[in-house]
């Protein structure tokens, strides 16, 4: 059983994105704001993190970040304080997590990007991993991980990842599945990051010199649903889990 201290109180949503795979969906909408079972994907998203007990989010925001501060400030979370930064340059998701610095302020956090679908009792599984661990991460079973961050794992803790490895090469069938819990350090490693090889600076490099440098990073395999809602085709069935859950 979890304690009080074991229990997510901070979270920071990417939502920065366009979305290119949602194609022409996205030319006025950010992703997150396309909707799923009548209501924005990024509402579904706060009601979750409120069911795990988060209770402040710090929501990065870039294309068409407007739409989202202007909608819930209509519509306000239940039980959730909204905290937004603004990543102007789009340069990847390790800079758009650095920009989380001064709202995370101490305090272990749970991570999740806009377009990521779980239960909520995920969340709060994760965070019952961290202690002793400089990052926890949810993984999900696919064919072939070739479109994240596949991820190898021996004795209860990651020691590999390959970022989007050619189809057909990865042995492992895990996908890194979006969602994490840090420590503040995770802030030192993202302000040392390099530009990747696609011009990025990607949180999953931080994560690999952690992996690299040691230090213990835990993983949570998620059961039941986990969708990455990135292409048109996933909208439908993600709607049928928001009405079904």
């Amino acid at each position: 059983m979890n304690t009080a201290d074991d229990q997510p109180r901070k979270a920071v949503v990417l939502a920065a994105g366009r979305g290119t795979r949602m194609k022409s969906l996205t030319d006025d909408c950010p992703k997150p704001m396309l909707p799923l079972a009548g209501r924005p994907m990024l509402a579904h998203l706060m009601d979750r993190l409120a069911a795990a007990g988060i209770r402040q989010v710090c929501v990065v925001i870039g294309y068409h970040g407007e739409m989202i501060r202007e909608y819930f400030a209509a519509n306000p979370p239940s039980g959730v304080e909204l905290h937004y930064v603004v990543q102007a340059d789009p340069t990847g998701t390790g800079s758009a997590a650095l920009l989380a610095k001064e709202f995370a302020a101490g305090d272990p956090f749970l991570l999740t990007f806009g377009d990521i679908l779980v239960d909520p009792q995920v969340y709060t599984e994760l965070f019952a991993l961290k202690h002793g661990a400089e990052m926890v991460l949810a993984l999900t079973h696919v064919d072939d991980p070739y479109r994240g961050g596949a991820v190898y794992v021996e004795d209860g803790q990651v020691v590999r990842i390959v970022e989007k490895p050619p189809k057909g090469t990865s042995t492992t069938n895990l996908l890194c599945a979006g969602v994490y819990v840090f420590e503040e350090r995770l802030f030192g490693a993202l302000a040392d990051l390099r530009l990747s090889a696609r011009g990025e600076y990607d949180l999953t490099d931080a994560i690999s010199d952690a992996v690299h440098g040691g230090r213990t990073v835990r993983y949570f395999e998620v059961p039941g649903f986990w969708r990455d809602v990135g292409r048109p085709e996933d909208l439908q069935p993600a709607s049928d889990y928001i009405r079904q859950s």
